[in-house]
């Protein structure tokens, strides 16, 4: 497998949750992180906790849906550091009121900015850098929404997510040829802060039985791992614990 010594990584989304654990396990293998999120406290500390261990981190706030600024990153951190290795574009939200049911379509607008524009968004920018050194990974976060149909993430969020597998396996189709690889991780649940959005709480003594941050990271890795020549296109995960449904969660 790949030594990923020296390789630089751009994750998105990188203050808290999955971001914040690839970001960390990709810094143990020697990868420079560069992290982007819209809040700055989230990364700084996670880029804290990177640095003090001995990994290389650096933050450049920023939000995805500004495709104007996803560009500018993408294009520094090339003038930087020569290369691109890595985007790992993993941001997404979810809201509480998510069901046709619910009669409220406050935030499903959003939902759909944030998870499709901001993935395509971040994907155009890497490719633009990608493409002339003739070769690189794209990673996206979907989920096991994208690939099925779940009541318990909702519409928009689902609709969102199945746009993003569409993303990733176009780009393959496209830019295989060109070196560039992507790859789309589907887990189920992940104790995230996502969770807190749920409309019914998931209990702290299940949330601890679910795929952690870290685990996510560890696959991060595993992917970059891979030879040049290798495509994982999609990687589905799925928590050993199956969580009973509870009335109203579909």
């Amino acid at each position: 497998m790949r030594n990923l010594e020296g390789m630089v990584a751009w994750v998105t989304g990188a203050g808290t949750g999955i971001g914040a654990g690839a970001a960390m396990a990709l810094a143990r293998e020697g990868v420079r992180v560069i992290l982007t999120g819209r809040r700055l406290n989230p990364l700084t500390e996670v880029a804290k906790a990177i640095n003090e261990t001995g990994g290389i981190a650096e933050i450049v706030q920023g939000d995805a849906m500004d495709r104007a600024d996803m560009n500018k990153i993408a294009v520094d951190i090339k003038k930087k550091y020569g290369k691109l290795d890595l985007l790992f574009n993993n941001h997404g939200i979810n809201v509480t009121d998510r069901n046709w049911g619910g009669g409220n379509l406050e935030g499903w607008d959003k939902v759909i900015d944030v998870n499709v524009k901001g993935a395509y968004n971040c994907a155009h920018s890497a490719l633009e850098v990608m493409r002339p050194q003739g070769e690189g990974t794209i990673i996206t976060t979907s989920s096991k929404a994208g690939v099925g149909y779940s009541p318990r993430a909702g519409v928009a969020y689902g609709a969102s997510k199945h746009a993003v597998m569409a993303l990733n396996q176009l780009m393959n189709i496209e830019e295989g040829n060109n070196g560039i690889r992507a790859c789309v991780l589907s887990p189920g649940e992940v104790d995230t802060p996502i969770l807190d959005y749920r409309p019914i709480p998931v209990p702290k003594e299940e949330r601890e039985r679910l795929i952690q941050s870290e685990d996510m990271g560890e696959i991060v890795v595993f992917i970059m791992k891979m030879p040049p020549r290798v495509t994982l296109n999609e990687v589905i995960i799925s928590p050993t614990y199956t969580r009973k449904l509870q009335p109203g969660e579909g």
